[in-house]
């Protein structure tokens, strides 16, 4: 019974994590469009892995070396609900409808609006890896293998993403209009975010690393020496090509939706399901990242890690094809496809790409390279590739003539297949390594 209390408490906890996330992240674009920020758009998701860059690893360092890592949880969960609900009431009071369409008032001020959203991202990014070490920490002290028992509570942090999508979705503002297209999807978030702050201080203590007798290096004190990890070529291959694949992270979430509604303006499909229902379309996405989730520790014992993020990676160049040559008519199954790829894509990167981090570094550390990972995947990565993405979205679709949405999804897809091609190339699968070097010491 208590094994199982503790699968419940972690269940939840994913649920509200990623529930809080998909309340506004893949529709958010959609309403920076209408509002008359469609140029901006790169900026709040580049901004995302901006905020990755050192915040996680901060946080990891914190949870390790000072605060039990379910209170740190609990505090960066707190700071970014109340920080989205301010951004949710800025845009509430200065983004006005007008004859069907959203118009910004004059005292409208970009700087006060995006910087509210810059704090809220800021201490939410963190929260993901936080999460993770939560559940590892008390499965671990369960006598359960993270490897195997955590995908299956992972799950539902894609269902609680997955409802909040439906949710601004389906649910309308007093206009008739979708939250998705609204500033109300702020205040979902927020709100969500404010609930898990309460819940998280409820959640099994996560000891900090013991102090040690003696004199510690600056970097045993800060945590820092997580980054010692990148003196193993395996490692500094394996985080280089994270970095890498987390350039197309963010990249379906900041312009999907958008992309999907834009439809909407083209008489053939203006009254398509698929162009009126966006989110509902791309949460089809995370059905099929629920589903793959439960493949990977049948994936990682049998293919191991090399392969699995090959399959990722194979997987991204899918995702963005797919979605260059479909439609919201008659190829609407290309979409479907799209999002069926993107659960391989993601989780088969995001997911395995945690456990094997956790399974490869020493307890003292875990936190911080759980930081380090998402440093460079939703950090350097996403801030690279969102900023790469929004130059080419900017050039092929808001600044041209005749916007070309596919030739930009297109130009996704060839960079997907050469890091792919490059991985393979490059990084050595590391059960292979480690019988090599049995061989070579017996």
């Amino acid at each position: 019974m208590k094994n199982k209390s503790i699968s419940l408490r972690l269940i939840l906890m994913n649920f509200l994590e990623f529930a809080a996330w998909g309340a506004y992240l893949t529709s958010m674009g959609s309403f920076l469009g209408k509002a008359g920020l469609g140029p901006q758009i790169w900026l709040f998701f580049a901004s995302q892995g901006f905020v990755s860059i050192f915040m996680p690893a901060l946080m990891g360092i914190v949870a390790d070396k000072w605060i039990p890592a379910q209170k740190v949880l609990s505090l960066c969960q707190g700071l970014a609900g109340a920080f989205m609900l301010l951004t949710g009431w800025y845009a509430m009071g200065h983004v006005n409808l007008t004859d069907g369409s959203y118009v910004i008032s004059g005292d409208f001020n970009f700087t006060v609006f995006y910087l509210f959203y810059l704090m809220s991202i800021a201490f939410f990014m963190p929260t993901i890896a936080i999460a993770n070490s939560v559940a590892y920490n008390a499965l671990e002290r369960e006598g359960k293998d993270p490897v195997k028992d955590f995908p299956p509570i992972r799950v539902f942090g894609t269902v609680g993403f997955i409802l909040t999508m439906l949710f601004v979705n389906f649910v309308k503002n007093g206009d008739g209009i979708q939250y998705q297209h609204t500033y109300n999807q702020f205040f979902v978030s927020g709100i969500i975010s404010l609930a898990l702050c309460a819940y998280a201080l409820t959640l099994p203590d996560c000891p900090c690393k013991p102090k040690t007798q003696g004199t510690q290096s600056f970097a045993e004190a800060t945590g820092l020496n997580a980054f010692r990890l990148f003196k193993d070529r395996q490692f500094a291959v394996f985080f280089i090509f994270s970095m890498l694949l987390g350039a197309s992270l963010q990249i379906t979430n900041g312009y999907a939706n958008t992309f999907i509604t834009s439809f909407k303006d083209n008489p053939v499909f203006a009254s398509s399901w698929g162009a009126n229902n966006a989110n509902a379309l791309i949460s089809l996405s995370q059905v099929s990242e629920t589903l793959c989730i439960l493949l990977i520790p049948f994936f990682m014992k049998k293919f191991g890690i090399k392969k699995v993020m090959l399959i990722a990676m194979f997987a991204w160049v899918f995702r963005f094809g797919f979605f260059g040559a479909g439609n919201p008519g008659g190829g609407v199954w290309m979409f479907i496809l799209s999002c069926i790829v993107y659960g391989v894509a993601f989780d088969f990167f995001n997911i395995s790409g945690s456990l094997f981090v956790n399974e490869n570094t020493d307890k003292g550390i875990r936190s911080s390279a759980q930081g380090l990972f998402m440093l460079m995947t939703n950090g350097l990565g996403a801030s690279i590739g969102t900023w790469a993405a929004g130059r080419v979205v900017n050039h092929y679709v808001y600044n041209a003539a005749e916007p070309s949405w596919s030739t930009a999804w297109y130009i996704f897809a060839a960079y997907s297949l050469l890091v792919g091609i490059m991985f393979m190339l490059l990084f050595k699968d590391p059960a292979k390594v480690k019988a090599a070097t049995d061989t070579a010491q017996s």
